[in-house]
């Protein structure tokens, strides 16, 4: 099967009142495509940080990100930029909706094509999301579920081949919960790679791979009672995430 993204030897720290602080110490991990991956750890894990350094959002201080076969570690961040929108799609626990637009404005707004286009492609994705009829809707005027629908909408609409999701269920109740759950299936399913931190057991139990973020070498058991592959992924459990 092919990889989309790789993480190799990621390492990063930060200095913490003249202290040096290891968040991350040689990490390894692969995204492949149609698969639900999740990274899991206690909070000052490391957990975001590390979803920030593979969205290409921050840089590791060693080893390198490689996407769907690019090395990405000397690229001017003009490149990277250019990689984030083409290539991937952000989903944060925040939704980070402008207030003031529709959630039609809001899903369109990174969209990089021609406006027409991007209009029908806009409307089709919040169908897909089930807010067909919400497209005029402002953010005030939708439920958090619906709220963070319209932000997974907006995420797709450069029809990236992986989804990054930061807490995405961290302010949905269980029913919008797992609505969302299902929708990550379903792009998995359509040959999307998703890659989801979260402390939510649910998230974790929803998952075909999960990655543990905590002290130790890194490990690789099968769980026999549902099948997936668990892989526990050694980092520092200090640090902010």
């Amino acid at each position: 099967m092919s990889t989309l993204l790789t993480a190799s030897g990621v390492g990063k720290s930060y200095t913490l009142r003249g202290q040096r602080v290891d968040v991350l110490k040689d990490i390894d991990l692969a995204v492949v495509p149609g698969c639900v991956t999740a990274l899991v750890g206690h909070s000052g894990s490391g957990k975001s940080t590390l979803l920030h350094i593979l969205g290409l959002l921050t840089k590791p201080d060693v080893g390198r990100v490689v996407l769907e076969g690019r090395d990405t570690s000397g690229l001017a961040d003009s490149a990277l930029a250019d990689l984030r929108r083409r290539r991937l799609g952000f989903v944060f626990q925040s939704y980070n909706l402008l207030p003031q637009h529709s959630a039609l404005r809001n899903v369109l707004l990174p969209f990089t094509g021609k406006r027409r286009e991007g209009e029908a492609r806009a409307r089709s994705l919040l169908e897909r999301v089930g807010l067909a009829d919400r497209c005029e809707h402002r953010p005030s005027e939708l439920s958090g579920g619906e709220q963070q629908r319209v932000a997974l909408a907006r995420a797709l609409v450069n029809d990236p081949p992986l989804l990054l999701a930061d807490e995405p269920t961290g302010n949905l109740d269980t029913e919008s919960e797992a609505l969302l759950l299902g929708l990550f299936r379903e792009l998995a399913d359509d040959g999307r790679g998703v890659l989801v931190v979260t402390h939510n057991q649910a998230v974790a139990d929803a998952a075909d791979v999960v990655h543990r973020l905590g002290q130790g070498a890194a490990l690789s058991t099968q769980d026999d009672t549902n099948g997936r592959t668990w892989a526990r992924t050694q980092g520092s459990q200090e640090g902010k995430l």
